[in-house]
C-alpha cells in the first residue's frame, strides 16, 4: 500500500503531464525545504543527544567512506555509456550525494509499518551529503587535467559545506543535541507534529517539477534512463551491506539502502556548476529527479525494506 504523501508527489506529476496551471508559489517551496531539513536535523540531533558518540564513530566513517566511493565505482560504467569524462563525474557526484527527501520518506514509511529505525539517522543524511560531492569533483578534474581555468577551491567548499541544505541540517543536529528532548519540547508542535503534512506539500511541488523533466528523456536516450533506473537498487544493495556489517536493525539497512540508491538534486546541482561548469547540467537533474527519484519513491523503498528483511 503506497503511503499518502507518495500520492501526493503522483498528484504534482499528473497535473503536469495533463498541462495542468497547478503550481506552488516559489517562495512557499523555499520555505518546504528549509522546514524540512531543519525538522530532520532537529530530532536527530535530539537523539543523538542521547547517544555515545564513541559507539557512533563506525557509523561515521562508513556513511564518509561510502558516499566517497560512489562516484569512482559509477563513473567507469558511465563512460562505457558513452558519456565523456565530464559529465560522467558530475552525474556521479549527483547519486554520490544523497536525497533528504528520498529519506523523510523511507521513514515515514517505515513507521506507518512499525519498524522501528536509529533514532540517529538523520545523522546519516548530514555525513553523507558532501563526499560524493567531493568524490565527483576530484573525478571530473582528472578527466580535464590540462584546463587553463583553475578550481576555485575556496569559493566550493564553502558552497558544499555552509551551502543551504548543509547547514540546515547540520545547524538542526547541533541545536538539537545541544538542547535534548526537554530543551526542543516548546517547538514540538512546530517542527514535529506537522512533519508528515509539510512533507506532503512538499512532494506536490516535486511531482509538478518531475513531470517538467520528463520530457527531456528523449534528449539523452535509453541508455540515461536505464542507468537511472538500474543504479539505485545495485546501490541499495552497497549500502544495505554496509548497513548489515554496521550491525544495524531492520529499519537502519532500509535506510542505509535508501540513502545510497538516492540522487542529490539541490546540493549536487549548485555544486557541480561551481566546480564544473562544463557539465551537461540538465543531464545530471534529468536522471537524479525526473527518473531515480520517481522510482525510489514508488517502487524503490519497498524494494530496499524486502532486501534489507532477507539481509536482516
Amino acid at each position: 500500500m503506497l503511503d499518502v504523501v507518495v500520492l501526493f508527489f503522483l498528484l504534482g506529476l499528473c497535473a503536469r503531464l495533463c498541462k495542468s496551471d497547478l503550481r506552488l508559489p516559489e517562495a512557499l517551496y523555499e520555505t518546504l525545504s528549509i522546514y524540512l531539513l531543519l525538522a530532520i536535523g532537529l530530532k536527530g540531533g535530539v537523539e543523538l543527544s542521547k547517544q555515545s558518540l564513541i559507539v557512533l564513530l563506525p557509523q561515521v566513517a562508513a556513511c564518509l567512506a561510502l558516499g566517497f566511493a560512489i562516484p569512482f565505482a559509477l563513473v567507469p560504467i558511465l563512460r562505457r555509456l558513452g558519456l565523456n569524462a565530464i559529465d560522467s563525474a558530475a552525474l556521479a557526484a549527483h547519486y554520490g550525494s544523497v536525497s533528504v527527501v528520498t529519506f523523510a520518506v523511507a521513514t515515514a514509511y517505515l513507521q506507518k509499518r512499525g519498524v522501528p529505525v536509529e533514532s540517529h539517522a538523520a545523522l546519516w543524511v548530514a555525513l553523507m551529503e558532501a563526499p560524493g560531492l567531493v568524490g565527483g569533483i576530484l573525478l571530473a578534474r582528472l578527466g580535464q587535467a590540462g584546463a587553463s581555468q583553475a578550481l576555485r577551491w575556496k569559493e566550493l567548499a564553502h558552497d558544499v559545506f555552509l551551502g543551504k541544505s548543509v547547514l540546515l541540517l547540520v545547524g538542526g543536529l547541533l541545536i538539537g543535541a545541544f538542547m535534548g528532548e526537554a530543551g526542543t519540547a516548546p517547538i514540538r508542535n512546530v517542527f514535529v507534529d506537522p512533519f508528515k503534512g509539510v512533507l506532503a506539500l512538499f512532494l506536490l511541488e516535486l511531482g509538478l517539477v518531475a513531470g517538467g523533466r520528463l520530457a527531456e528523456l528523449r534528449r539523452f536516450g535509453a541508455r540515461i534512463v536505464g542507468f537511472a533506473l538500474l543504479a539505485p537498487p545495485v546501490l541499495a544493495l552497497a549500502g544495505a551491506l554496509v548497513g548489515k556489517s554496521l550491525g544495524l536493525s531492520l529499519g537502519g539497512i532500509t535506510v542505509m539502502a535508501t540513502l545510497a540508491a538516492s540522487a542529490s538534486y539541490i546540493a549536487a546541482p549548485t555544486a557541480m556548476r561551481i566546480a564544473v561548469p562544463q557539465a551537461n547540467a540538465a543531464l545530471s537533474i534529468t536522471a537524479a529527479l525526473g527518473i531515480t527519484f520517481p522510482f525510489n519513491i514508488v517502487v524503490g523503498i519497498p524494494l530496499y525494506h524486502a532486501l534489507a528483511s532477507r539481509l536482516a
